[in-house]
This record gives structure tokens, C-alpha cells and sequence, in this order.
């Protein structure tokens, strides 16, 4: 039989699904992202479709019912579906949802999970073989449950082309605006990022928020002061000396304020603001490298490069490529 082509005349569609005992978090992530009209960017927005196993109501965490007539067919024929969850992630996903998922993949459509979503995308077998991610706290369960999987319990997603996986809750609002970012470009996702008051791309990776202490948030004018004076010069010389003095401050005391201000060092802090800096120039121009590293204060291309891949998993020059194929 020959499986229908995807039509992207009317926007892309994107089909959520609904699931008895959701959290509706992940649900308000997904529509709050493609479900809203957003007529200011001047594109054709998604379709968004939310849908169920079985049409009809779906009782949600707090006593509450979604009511949906959209069902498995409706999910299945999406461009993009999405798992925002697993009502258990022991038990045994359906027959019904595994023949969806696999259906949706089969016919060209991208499969994306929130949290324990990819408990239901590893029941379909979409994930064997295949990296990806989940809520660090379940990370080793999904390993031990589907073992072809190679499961990373570090980043905050996996985008590995018709298959993407995010972490934890907050985290699929990353990889949503990151959809948004493969299919419209960087302009029209840093605009999202901007609604939904969230910063375009986050650092690092889940690793950073397992079973670990708080840092305490102080606020410093003197401290406040500095950072800005930094992010106005980033293609200087920046040292703890220099911060300090426009902080008004011995070197000792700057160290221990900034770090109960932001919760890390100075240094640590100044090197992800020269890597966000770079990335505008990464997806819009075509300046080498070398220039890149040099416009944002790094000393040289290879130390740019090494934090650049420590920070974002991946090198300048791929980062480069992947909004160059979203843009274009």
C-alpha cells in the first residue's frame, strides 16, 4: 500500500496526544507553542491537532477532563506527532498508540517525546538503535526496560533528525522552540523564545540539575554593574581584575559575590556569554570561524571551539550547517 504524502499547504501539522492521569504541563507546552495564532511573524503557523487513543474525554491530574474528537487516525497522519508522557513508566504502552507511532514514522512524520514520552516512542521500537533522552530520573529504567537504546541521561534533548527525545519537563519547551527553530529558522524561533520569556538556547545539559543543591541568588548592583560593562565589551581582554575594579571591589570579594549572585564563576559565566554571542553570527553570516572566535573575545579558534562543544554538544562550523538547512 502506498502510504499518502505529507501536505504542508495549509502549515505544518502537529498532533499531541492526550493521556488518562496527564500532568498538563507538558499539554500546555506543546499548545502554548504551536497552537497559538501568531500572526506577527508573518508565516504560515502550525496546525495544532490535540488528540486521544479514543475520542472523548481524558481525565487529568487534578479531578479535571480534556475533551477531544480527535483520535489514533488523526495523530497518526500529523507531519509532527508528539508523546508528551507516559501515564506509567512500567506499564506497557498500547497496542493501539505502537501501531500509531509507527505508522506516523513510517509515512514520513517526525516522532517527538516530552519526559517519559519516550517510553512510548521505545515500545514502538522507533528508538532501537538510536540515541536519546528522558527525564533524568528515569533514565536508567528506560535503559534496563529497552536496552538497544542508547539512552543519554546528560542533555536536555536529542534531535537525531525524524526522531527527537527531550528531558524533562521544562526541557521540552527547549526542544519545542527547537522544532520551531528546524522549521521557520533562528529569526522566527528567537521571536518565540521571546513570547514565551525563555532564553533561545540553554547551556549545557540535565547532568547539571541531578540531586544538586540550589545556588543561592543574591542581588548585587556592584555585581549587576560589572556584567553588563562585560557583555558591552566581550571582544576585550576580560579579566576577574577587571571585573572586580568595575565592581568596585577586591578581586577576593568579587569572586565570592559573583558566585552567590549567579551561582558560578566569573569565568565560567563570561565563557557562555561569548558562546551565545556567537551564535547570531553563526546563523546569519558567513564569517569564518577564526573571526568568529576572535568578535566574541576568545583567543583563538581552538579554545572557541573546545568550549563551544563542551557547551552545546556539537562544533561551530555543524551548528553552522544545521540553521543553514532550517533557513534555507
Amino acid at each position: 500500500m502506498t502510504l499518502p504524502r505529507l501536505d504542508r499547504a495549509a502549515g505544518p501539522t502537529v498532533a499531541v496526544l492526550a493521556y488518562e492521569g496527564m500532568s498538563t504541563f507538558e499539554m500546555g507546552i506543546v499548545t502554548e507553542v504551536f497552537g497559538l495564532p501568531r500572526p506577527e511573524l508573518d508565516v504560515v503557523w502550525y496546525d495544532l491537532k490535540v488528540c486521544a487513543e479514543r475520542p472523548g474525554p481524558v481525565r487529568v491530574i487534578g479531578g479535571a477532563a480534556l475533551t477531544t474528537g480527535y483520535g489514533l487516525d488523526v495523530f497518526a497522519a500529523a507531519q509532527t506527532v508528539i508523546v508528551p508522557g507516559v501515564s506509567d513508566v512500567h506499564a506497557e504502552c498500547s497496542n493501539e498508540l505502537v501501531a500509531a507511532l509507527r505508522q506516523a514514522h513510517d509515512r514520513g512524520g517526525r516522532v517527538v517525546s516530552i519526559c517519559s514520552g519516550a517510553f512510548a516512542l521505545a515500545a514502538a521500537g522507533l528508538l532501537d538503535g538510536r540515541r536519546a533522552a528522558t527525564h533524568w530520573r528515569y533514565a536508567s529504567l528506560l535503559q534496563q526496560r529497552f536496552p538497544l537504546v542508547d539512552v543519554d541521561p546528560d542533555v536536555l534533548y536529542v534531535d537525531d533528525g525524524d526522531l527527537l527525545t527531550s528531558a524533562g519537563s521544562a526541557a521540552g519547551l527547549d526542544l519545542c522552540v527547537h522544532l520551531v527553530r528546524a522549521d521557520f529558522g533562528p529569526s522566527i524561533a528567537n521571536a518565540v523564545a521571546r513570547r514565551l520569556v525563555i532564553s533561545p538556547h540553554r547551556d549545557g545539559g540535565q547532568a547539571q540539575f541531578i540531586e544538586a543543591p540550589v545556588a543561592s541568588v543574591v542581588d548585587d548592583a556592584r555585581i549587576t554593574r560589572s556584567m553588563a560593562w562585560a557583555l558591552a565589551n566581550l571582544d576585550q581582554l576580560i579579566t576577574v581584575e577587571s571585573l572586580a575594579r568595575h565592581a568596585r571591589m577586591s578581586t577576593r570579594t568579587y569572586l565570592r559575590r559573583f558566585k552567590q549572585c549567579n551561582g558560578t564563576s566569573p569565568i565560567r559565566w563570561l565563557i557562555n556569554q561569548r558562546i551565545q554571542a556567537s551564535l547570531p553570527l553563526l546563523e546569519t553570516t558567513g564569517t569564518p570561524i577564526e573571526e568568529v572566535a576572535t568578535a566574541v573575545g576568545f583567543d583563538n579558534a581552538v579554545t572557541y571551539r573546545h568550549h563551544f562543544a563542551v557547551a552545546l554538544r556539537t562544533s561551530p562550523s555543524a551548528y553552522r550547517r544545521a540553521f543553514r538547512t532550517a533557513s534555507g
